[in-house]
């Protein structure tokens, strides 16, 4: 997987919305855990260029690290777009959900 092209496609999510680990992964070509993997590999500079924070599982949760921590950094940085969570925890999707690229297949 070129992680170069996943990190244009997550620069790509407006701020305010979040996307899934499988939801790029279908437009990108590749498994949910290479998304979750190409985003623990960002290096601090890059990590300040891509907003990693906008990528959620698939039930609107902050997927825990397993190095440990990133999750209040996370957390902080979705609500300071104006994102909330339910009671569950969960983001709601239909409300907060990136609807994608325009034209999914450049992203091929």
């Amino acid at each position: 997987m070129d992680y170069d092209l996943l990190y244009k496609l997550v620069a790509e999510i407006p701020a305010g919305q979040v996307a899934t680990y499988g939801q790029l992964a279908k437009i990108i070509g590749c498994g949910p855990r290479q998304v979750g993997q190409a985003l623990g590999a960002l290096d601090g500079k890059n990590a300040k260029k891509v907003p990693w924070h906008r990528v959620v599982n698939s039930q609107g949760k902050i997927s825990v690290r397993s190095e440990g921590g990133g999750e209040t950094l996370q957390g902080d940085l979705l609500r300071e777009e104006g994102i909330i969570w339910r009671a569950s925890g969960r983001i709601d999707l239909k409300t907060y959900g990136w609807t994608g690229p325009f034209d999914p297949d450049v992203w091929r």
